[in-house]
């Protein structure tokens, strides 16, 4: 066999060989269609994981060697037990002997009532074959909310208070979680990702393409809640960039103007440097010890990163070839002349931890039994921090992105490189632990951004369109196991945005576990039968339920259609003006019609008035207190009216994604003074809080 041409399709060997390293050779975009895969992706995703499959020579070489290694084989690198159910060690052979090596410090003989954690086992059976393995003992499923709760969903850089610096911060999400958890009894508050982004000029603004996934972003720190602020000693400088926080916070609020995180980082730093020449007081220098042991090699190496980057560019690529290796003599002698700056960068990260730590306890203090919902987005931008800090974990030449579909026929490339499989399974699944484990810390639930992907990621080889991309497979088992520990430990609720196109059994083993979906009100229609709006008491409880999310048109530009006049105004229309508007009107019309029916709805449908509006959106909100929904989330611009999406999909330059502050009807921008104030908001969360 020679290299194939894109078009042609794996054969029998390769199908093979790709098989026994998770490299699916064909997919099913609907139950009833199945399409191959190119044998040129799979040949370049087995290349990816150091497998040459170039030749029929090669495959045949490959698969032997494969074969032989599978059957040989004690134990996989990592297994998993769960707490009540047998596992792998239980299906050795008689007489293998066992060591454990715990991660509480133990040696146990046995894998008979092993404590929760990842253990190193060492196994040597009878016939001379012996295995070392990293050992996930896990809960069976995950926690789950005590009870039924709404809360709120926002993008926190919107959500500008009179005392934030241009953006929203972490004071801000402290002070609604607090306001909304005391006066309206909501349960959580749901940011997006928070992780630490790629500096740039412009930085790119998309909280889903971040440098690190481990680290969060000091841009969200709130500079007059360091304590060691008030003992900045030059009062005048002091004051001067009071003064500069007010002009930047008033070109959004007052002016209009789109937020500037470039502006608002440049600020804060200048601030934030000021701030650090104040020693810490012995308290908060044992703390932030403490913190740094913690984190420990990861953060060494991300406040690297970040100095290097200060130097030389945002992107590694582009480095001296010395500095590309986190682990070269080179590097090691660039950390020490820039001490300094790796020691501020770590600093940084120790002071937004304790920061997003304080939000969570707001959020508890104020009666929440969640707290802060935060979002972990799908992977990291290729140029960021753990991308170069991690580099032998993920796979060289790929992208992650997704098929064609019957909402975008040429697939999607979201620019992230995937983790690859097998040498994350030998790691005992480590950077996805700590990762994890890092997160949990201060949240009271995490929202995995594209849950499926813990099952399979659809891979692009580089150059390549996405249609030319195949699906490699995870260790989903693995990846659940650690999740469930984790969450455990924290006592944390998971949520899996799993909407779109989902393998089939995939929601069902979620379910199984303990990870609750995601389900917008406006995709739930009996796909099954006559595709209308599905009735409360057929949707799945063990979810949140909402009416919008970041991706879609807020629920007033929903049921108006202005979000086709937006898409017509950009020229992101599909089929022709009169047809989408159609198409909307009708979908509008279905679910007001369905409201009405059962009594939700008060008022006339023909009436266009903006209390109308508001009662709308009041009734769309009953109906989703009427489902089963474990969690019902209100997406926070609705509570005052606001028309634009915080993300157009589709678009780069042609709309502000991410850089909008929460506005009213107008589009004048509201502070989260005037949004707590606010009758129209204030009557939604009185609907949600008693049903009425």
């Amino acid at each position: 066999m020679t290299g194939p041409g894109p078009a042609a399709a794996p054969d029998a060997e390769l199908s093979r060989l790709a098989e026994l390293y998770g490299v699916s050779t064909s997919y099913r975009p609907a139950p009833d269609r199945t399409v191959a895969a190119s044998a040129s992706a799979v040949v370049a995703a087995l290349a990816a994981l150091d497998v040459d499959a170039g030749t029929g020579r090669a495959v045949r070489a490959a698969l032997a060697d494969r074969e032989r290694a599978l059957r040989n084989r004690l134990l996989p690198p990592t297994v998993v037990h769960r707490t009540s159910t047998a596992g792998p060690l239980d299906a050795l052979p008689p007489g293998t002997r066992l060591r454990v090596d715990t991660e509480q410090g133990e040696r146990r003989s046995t894998a008979a009532g092993l404590p929760a954690g990842v253990h190193r086992v060492s196994a040597a059976a009878p016939d001379g074959r012996t295995a070392e393995a990293q050992l996930i003992v896990a809960p069976d499923r995950l926690p789950t909310p005590a009870g039924r709760s709404y809360g709120l969903l926002v993008q926190l850089y919107s959500l500008l208070s009179r005392r934030s610096w241009g953006m929203g911060d972490l004071g801000d999400l402290s002070e609604l979680a607090g306001w909304a958890g005391r006066t309206a009894g909501a349960g959580f508050v749901q940011v997006n990702p928070l992780h630490a982004a790629v500096p740039g000029s412009p930085t790119d603004p998309s909280p889903y393409r971040p440098s690190s996934r481990r680290f969060p972003d000091p841009v969200h720190l709130r500079v007059q809640d360091v304590p060691e602020f008030a003992y900045v000693e030059d009062r005048d400088r002091v004051g001067g960039l009071l003064e500069r926080a007010a002009r930047l916070r008033a070109t959004v609020l007052d002016k209009g103007a789109l937020i500037d995180r470039d502006a608002v980082w440049q600020l804060k730093r200048e601030a934030l440097e000021l701030v650090r020449e104040v020693p810490l007081a012995p308290g908060r220098q044992a703390a932030h010890a403490d913190f740094l042991a913690q984190e420990g090699p990861a953060l060494a190496d991300h406040a690297t990163w970040c100095a290097l980057a200060e130097v030389h560019g945002s992107d590694w690529h582009t480095w001296p070839p010395e500095l590309r290796d986190p682990r070269s003599s080179g590097t090691a002698r660039a950390r020490a002349e820039l001490r300094d700056r790796v020691d501020l960068h770590s600093w940084l990260a120790w002071l937004t931890d304790t920061q997003l730590g304080a939000a969570q306890r707001a959020a508890r203090e104020a009666g929440m039994p969640v707290g802060i919902v935060h979002d972990l987005a799908v992977g990291v931008h290729p140029r960021g921090a753990d991308a170069w800090a991690q580099q032998e974990y993920f796979a060289a030449g790929m992208s992650v992105g997704a098929p064609p579909d019957a909402f975008n026929a040429l697939g999607q490339d979201w620019g992230l490189p995937p983790w690859r499989p097998d040498r994350l399974a030998r790691s005992g699944h480590a950077p996805y632990r700590h990762l994890l484990r890092a997160l949990f810390r201060y949240a009271g639930a995490v929202r995995i951004d594209h849950v499926m992907g813990l099952f399979r990621l659809w891979w692009v080889p580089q150059g390549q369109p996405p249609t030319q991309g195949t699906y490699v497979r995870h260790d989903a088992e693995a990846m659940l196991a650690l999740l469930a520990l984790e969450a455990s430990r924290a006592g944390a609720v998971v949520i899996g945005e799993d909407l779109g196109t989902v393998e089939p059994g995939v929601r069902e083993t979620l379910q199984r576990h303990g990870v609750l979906g995601t389900s917008v009100l406006w995709f739930e229609r009996d796909w099954a039968g006559d595709g209308r709006p599905l009735a409360p008491d057929r949707w799945r409880a063990d979810c949140l339920a909402t009416a919008t999310t970041h991706d879609l048109p807020p629920t007033a530009a929903r049921l108006s259609g202005e979000h086709v006049e937006l898409r017509d105004r950009l020229g992101l229309l599909t089929h022709p003006a009169a047809h989408e508007r159609a198409a909307a009107a009708a979908d509008a019309g279905e679910w007001l019609d369905l409201l009405a029916r059962l009594g939700l709805l008060r008022g006339t449908p023909g009436d266009r008035t903006p209390a109308a509006e508001e009662e709308r959106i009041r009734a769309v909100h009953r109906f989703l207190l009427r489902t089963p929904a474990r969690l019902v989330g209100v997406w926070l611009p609705d509570g005052i009216g606001d028309r634009r999406p915080q993300n157009l999909p589709g678009t780069w330059d042609q709309y502000p994604n991410w850089r909008l502050p929460i506005a009213d009807a107008d589009g004048r921008p509201v502070t989260l003074e005037e949004l707590t104030a606010a009758p129209r908001l204030r009557a939604l969360l009185e609907t949600l809080r008693t049903g009425a």
